[in-house]
């Protein structure tokens, strides 16, 4: 899947290509991991040619060479600038983020336990060619599943992956509709999935908002795993590998997600970055090189948060409506936020709201029921929403009051 290299090759690429934040390169050299793996790098592809991307910010965001790439709020789910999100393209071992996010849910759920035992078939062992990257985890042997898990996400393991992929489904080929499924349920609506590696196959393919859902769904639903996206390196087999995420070394607000690469693919990279309260999701797909993912990456980072700003359109506790409820010993309900809600905007534009109730409302009403929505706007454009809940109970009236609602009803009164 990618080349294996040593895991010092990322911290050399990030100190080469330099840091978003001032002193990154003392913060990458205090945190170097030791090489171990050795392997000869890739050719460099021809540089493409830069992609203007789509925003709300007057200007626009960088123009970058890869054949797409966007930039996603992580809180509200909202696409900040994008360019070609919706084409469908090889997303290599990105692939591996949906592999992994089923053993992080099946570990939730109870399905899968971090000590058990998962065996490594002829299939899925890896004989350790320089076309792929492998956990090297010995033929016929067992591993547990959490190191599995950490062999998917740092080590890239295409063996790891075919091994959970066996012990879930029976096969690869019943794990990929798994897969599929999941892909389904998120939204993911330009994607489809062969296999559980990225490996080339002409029907495997997502896009770069199909990848950016399911990074927001990672880091949301699989707190208690996301850290590992984090880790630098893992030792594996007597074998340190290193996470070839080169901005883990040097911007210590990156906190994941995962790389990719084959000759289709190019060079592909996927990441999230936290600062100030608010969380940026980056998508690049098929560049021309390690350091051109992470420059642009760099890049797209840097300008996302130099352009936007979370704001707060309406505090937790204030009363945003008072819609009218039928058959109820109250005539209306005090109606607002069921929690505080924060949502990204373009630097110093002004946010307004609407508010949109359920129509016909009827009693009983209990305290923190959904009965609408409120939207938020900036510069005329939808810019998140939040559930509109009941601040009280409202008790259904007794029949005589109820008959004389609906006698008032009919003649308009």
């Amino acid at each position: 899947m990618q080349l294996k290299t040593s895991s010092v090759l990322p911290l050399v690429l990030a100190i080469a290509t330099g840091a978003l934040i001032p002193g990154a390169a003392t913060f990458a050299a205090s945190h170097a991991a030791k090489p171990a793996v050795h392997k000869k790098p890739a050719a460099v592809a021809p540089a493409a040619a830069p992609v203007a991307g789509e925003t709300a910010v007057a200007g626009g965001p960088p123009a970058l060479a890869s054949k797409a790439w966007l930039l996603m709020d992580f809180e509200s789910g909202e696409v900040l600038a994008s360019a070609n999100p919706d084409e469908p393209l090889p997303p290599a071992s990105l692939t591996k983020m949906m592999t992994s996010f089923l053993v992080e849910q099946a570990l939730r759920s109870g399905k899968l336990k971090k000590d058990d035992l998962v065996s490594v078939s002829q299939n899925a062992w890896c004989r350790g060619s320089s076309t792929e990257s492998c956990m090297y985890l010995p033929l016929n042997s067992q591993a547990t599943v959490i190191d599995i898990l950490r062999g998917i996400i740092i080590q890239s393991g295409n063996d790891a992956s075919k091994a959970i992929a066996e012990h879930m489904a029976g096969s690869e080929e019943g794990f990929a509709k798994l897969m599929n499924a999941e892909a389904q349920r998120l939204g993911m609506t330009h994607t489809h999935f062969v296999n559980a590696t990225g490996l080339p196959d002409p029907q495997h393919k997502s896009s770069a908002r199909d990848l950016a859902i399911l990074a927001r769904a990672i880091i949301h639903d699989s707190s208690d795993y996301y850290p590992i996206y984090a880790e630098r390196e893992f030792k594996y087999n007597g074998i340190k590998q290193g996470n070839r995420n080169a901005l883990l070394y040097t911007d210590p607000t990156v906190d994941g997600l995962k790389t990719g690469h084959t000759q289709d693919a190019g060079y592909c990279l996927v990441t999230s970055s936290k600062r100030n309260g608010m969380r940026l999701i980056t998508v690049i797909l098929n560049t021309n090189s390690m350091q051109a993912r992470a420059d642009q990456t760099r890049s797209l980072l840097g300008w996302g948060f130099a352009n936007f700003e979370q704001a707060t359109p309406i505090q937790p506790n204030a009363v945003v409506a008072t819609p009218k409820i039928t058959f109820g010993k109250a005539d209306t309900v005090a109606a607002g936020l069921g929690s505080p809600w924060t949502v990204t905007v373009p630097r110093g534009q002004k946010v307004s709201t609407s508010v949109q109730v359920k129509p016909d409302l009827e009693a009983p009403v209990t305290k923190g029921t959904v009965i609408g929505k409120v939207v938020a706007e900036s510069n005329g454009k939808p810019v998140g929403e939040a559930p509109l809940v009941a601040q009280a109970d409202v008790e259904r009236a007794g029949f005589m009051l109820r008959l004389w609602q609906r006698v008032s009803r009919l003649f308009g009164k």
